[in-house]
């Protein structure tokens, strides 16, 4: 049972750690490269890398996180595992915010900017851009900070299981 638990924390952080990073490095490269950008280029960036992003890989990060870091939370229960415990509802928590912001504010102005049509024949890019990229940018930068914080949370629960060896 206390190999699971390990393995399973290791996954949470692994998969949390893959998570915060794609948020933080949207945050601090991604889209300040593409804000220098003309509003037509980038509505037709973002929307290829919207479509680029729905893979595999990106999903086992996303949902990874939060469902490995629920079934160690739950691999945790009872006596003697509080302390390691505590931490992981913490991060579990701190994912679960992640999923209400990306699929209430990130998700659809996604799916807005999507349906908004082709970069290239679109009558006001700049319009398109204006409705989507500051509140996109704000949320995001909550989205990392979070997952980063979820991230500290399960490396401290990993250090306080290592204590209980």
């Amino acid at each position: 049972m206390r190999t699971l638990q390990i393995a399973t924390l290791i996954a949470a952080t692994v998969t949390t750690g893959w998570s915060a990073g794609l948020f933080a490095a949207f945050s601090y490269a991604v889209m300040p490269g593409l804000a220098r950008t003309g509003d037509r280029v980038f509505v037709e960036a973002v929307q290829r890398i919207n479509a680029a992003i729905l893979n595999g890989w990106f999903a086992l990060g996303f949902l990874g996180a939060i469902v490995f870091t629920g079934l160690a939370a739950a691999l945790h229960l009872g006596e003697g595992q509080w302390p390691a415990l505590a931490w992981l509802i913490a991060a579990f928590v701190l994912h679960a915010a992640v999923l209400a912001i990306t699929f209430g504010i990130n998700v659809p102005l996604n799916d807005a900017l999507e349906a908004a049509g082709d970069a290239a024949t679109m009558p006001d890019p700049a319009a398109v851009r204006a409705a989507f990229e500051a509140r996109w940018v704000r949320w995001n930068v909550v989205r990392a900070g979070l997952s980063t914080a979820a991230l500290g949370c399960l490396a401290w629960a990993l250090i306080r299981c290592g204590r209980a060896l």
